[in-house]
C-alpha cells in the first residue's frame, strides 16, 4: 500500500446515474439482502435448535448459511450507499478489506459446496460406512481446512494486488472492489498478477466443479436404481436446483477471473458479478429449506414448542 501514493481513495460505479433507477436498484438490493438474511438465519436457527438435524449434512448447511450471510453483508450495504447517496468513495483500506473478504468467502463457499456434495455422495452411495467416514471430528477438520485455506488464499491475492502502484484513474468499474477492475487501474506491470489469478482460479474452479460433478454422477447412478419412482423424483428435485445454482456460481466466477484483463469494462461485467455475489446466497436457503421436508417439520416443531412455552 505504500506504493499507492498517487491514489488515496477509489470511486465505485453505479448501474445508472439516473435517480429513479438508482432508487430502484437500492430497493431491489435491500429486498434481496433482507430475504437472504432471513432465509439463512432461519436455517441457522432451525439446525441449531432441533437436535434431529445435528447431522453432518446440516452441520455443513449451517456453516454455509453463516458464510452466505457474511458474504452478502460485505457487498450489498456498501452498494446501496453508492446507489442511493452522492458519495461513491471507498478508501484504499476499505477497498482492500472488501477484496480480502470477497475472495475469502467465494473460495470458502466453493469448498463448502464441494464438501456438501461429497457428503451426499457418501450418504447415498456408501450408507453403511457413512457414520464412520463423516463423523463429527472429520466434519470439524474439513471445515477448519476450508476456512484456513481460504484465509491464506485471500491474503495472497489481496497482498499481491495492493502491492501494485495506483497512479492513474481511481474509478473502479464495479459496485464493489474486486481484483479484476483494480488491475485495470494499476500503472505497474500486472502480468504476474493476472497469471496467478488465472492459474489459481482454474485450479480452484475446475477442482471444485470436478468434485461436485463426480459426486452427483455417482448419486444419480445410484438413485436411478431405486425401485420407487417417487424416491427418484424426490432425489432429483433436490439435487437438480443445487446443480443449477452451483453451475451459475462457478460459470460467473470463471467469466470474471479467467478472462484476460480488459481495459474497456462494460455493464455486463457488473451484471455477471451479481450472479456470483448475490444470487447464490439468496437461492441456497430456498433450495435447502423450502424444498427440504426435514427442515419444514423442524420449523413446525420449534414453533409449537415456543407457542406452548408462551402459554
Amino acid at each position: 500500500m505504500l506504493n499507492s501514493t498517487m491514489v488515496t481513495e477509489f470511486l465505485l460505479t453505479r448501474f445508472s446515474d439516473v435517480w429513479e433507477r438508482r432508487a430502484l436498484h437500492t430497493m431491489l438490493f435491500l429486498l434481496t439482502y433482507l430475504a437472504t438474511l432471513m432465509g439463512n438465519l432461519l436455517i441457522v436457527t432451525v439446525t441449531t435448535l432441533d437436535h434431529s438435524l445435528h447431522t453432518p449434512m446440516y452441520f455443513f448447511l449451517r456453516n454455509l448459511s453463516v458464510l452466505d450471510m457474511c458474504y452478502i453483508s460485505v457487498i450489498i450495504p456498501k452498494a446501496c450507499v453508492i446507489f442511493l447517496l452522492d458519495s461513491r468513495v471507498i478508501s484504499i483500506a476499505g477497498c482492500a478489506a472488501q477484496v480480502f473478504f470477497v475472495i475469502f468467502l467465494v473460495y470458502t463457499e466453493l469448498l463448502f459446496l464441494s464438501i456438501m456434495a461429497h457428503d451426499r455422495y457418501v450418504a447415498i452411495c456408501q450408507p453403511l460406512q457413512y457414520p464412520m467416514i463423516m463423523n463429527y471430528q472429520v466434519c470439524v477438520q474439513m471445515t477448519l481446512v476450508a476456512v484456513l485455506s481460504g484465509v491464506v488464499y485471500s491474503r495472497f491475492h489481496t497482498g499481491n494486488t495492493f502491492q501494485l502502484s495506483f497512479c492513474q484513474s481511481n474509478m473502479v468499474h464495479q459496485f464493489c472492489c474486486d481484483i479484476s477492475p483494480l488491475l485495470n487501474l494499476s500503472c505497474s506491470d500486472t502480468l504476474s498478477n493476472e497469471i496467478s489469478v488465472f492459474i489459481s482460479a482454474v485450479v480452484t474452479l475446475v477442482g471444485s466443479f470436478a468434485i461436485i460433478t463426480r459426486s452427483y454422477v455417482h448419486i444419480f447412478s445410484t438413485v436411478l436404481k431405486f425401485p420407487m419412482r417417487r424416491e427418484q423424483g424426490k432425489a432429483f428435485s433436490t439435487c437438480v436446483p443445487h446443480i443449477l445454482v452451483v453451475t451459475a456460481f462457478v460459470s460467473s466466477i470463471a467469466a470474471i477471473y479467467m478472462k484476460p484483463t480488459s481495459h474497456s469494462p462494460t455493464i455486463h461485467d457488473m451484471i455477471t458479478s451479481v450472479f456470483y455475489s448475490i444470487v447464490p446466497p439468496l437461492l441456497n436457503p430456498m433450495i435447502y429449506s423450502l424444498r427440504n421436508k426435514q427442515i419444514k417439520e423442524a420449523v413446525r416443531r420449534i414453533t409449537r414448542r415456543k407457542l406452548c412455552s408462551g402459554k
